[in-house]
């Protein structure tokens, strides 16, 4: 698991060593105020990570909601977090993992390899008595890091529509049946996919379930490559993190289903 993710014990003894990279990507759809929840209180030293803004560019419907970002922007806000070459990082959240696992793929997808998940993210934090800060924090010193694309793999649209594997689809199960949709243009999933929400990597602690236990999980579903998708790309990022916490490593369709449903020649399946 340490390959993935980090505990809060962990990440105490490792802020001792001031070349951590401490993010905070506090993000949920339908709530905009990640800014003000960092300030109101976050781990000390932490920067703050615009999801939408800075992890994805501007959505579109050939692209989907959170198209993966250029990959020269991408460094551009690297340095500006501060992120030195060699330097390892770790990302958090309050919502399990869930808006920081795109941080995770995004930086491991663009070359850097040390980037770690907070497991429990800020929740745990708080419960093992780690210290929280409030307000602005000192802007860091510029990094230098040098990004590259291509260092996880992914999938566009066409080779979903043909994937000779398991495809995994991350989102809630009704959305999966399209018993609902709130957002995208179509309800429903790509044919061939299966329902694997993303909320089942979790325990009732928030907490990444054990190796063992999401090993089994997706062993499930079948056997051969696997590839995930979500509504737009971000939970299924975290599905990557737990496949990978499993041992298992996955491709990530990044314009996802609010790509795949704003096009009209796609087939749209529904129920189970």
């Amino acid at each position: 698991m340490s390959a993935v993710l980090i505990s809060a014990g962990e990440l105490r003894e490792a802020l001792a060593d001031k070349k951590v990279r401490l993010l905070d990507v506090r993000w949920a759809l339908g709530d905009p105020d990640g800014p003000q929840h960092y300030l109101d209180g976050h781990i000390p030293g932490a920067v703050f990570v615009d999801l939408e803004t800075e992890l994805a560019s501007p959505p579109s419907p050939a692209r989907g909601r959170h198209p993966l970002p250029e990959i020269t922007q991408l460094e551009k806000c690297a340095r500006s977090w501060g992120l030195r070459t060699g330097d390892p990082v770790v990302v958090y959240d309050a919502t399990g993992g869930m808006a920081a696992a795109r941080a995770w793929w995004l930086l491991r997808w663009a070359g850097i390899a040390d980037v770690r998940i907070l497991d429990g993210g800020l929740p745990g934090w708080r419960s093992a008595g780690g210290e929280i800060a409030s307000g602005t924090e000192p802007d860091p010193e510029p990094g230098d890091v040098e990004l590259s694309k291509g260092h996880l793999p992914t999938i566009d649209a066409d080779a979903a529509a043909k994937w000779d594997g398991v495809l995994l689809d991350a989102r809630a199960g009704e959305r999966f049946r399209g018993e609902l949709e709130p957002i995208d243009p179509q309800a429903g999933h790509i044919p061939g996919a299966r329902s694997a929400p993303t909320v089942a990597n979790l325990d009732a602690a928030g907490r990444f379930r054990g190796a063992d236990e999401l090993r089994s999980r997706f062993a499930e579903f079948g056997a051969g490559p696997i590839a995930v998708y979500c509504g737009s790309g971000v939970t299924a990022a975290h599905q990557v993190a737990a496949l990978a916490v499993a041992g298992v490593q996955a491709a990530l369709y990044p314009g996802s289903w609010s790509q795949w449903s704003n096009d009209p020649k796609r087939p749209v399946a529904t129920g189970h």
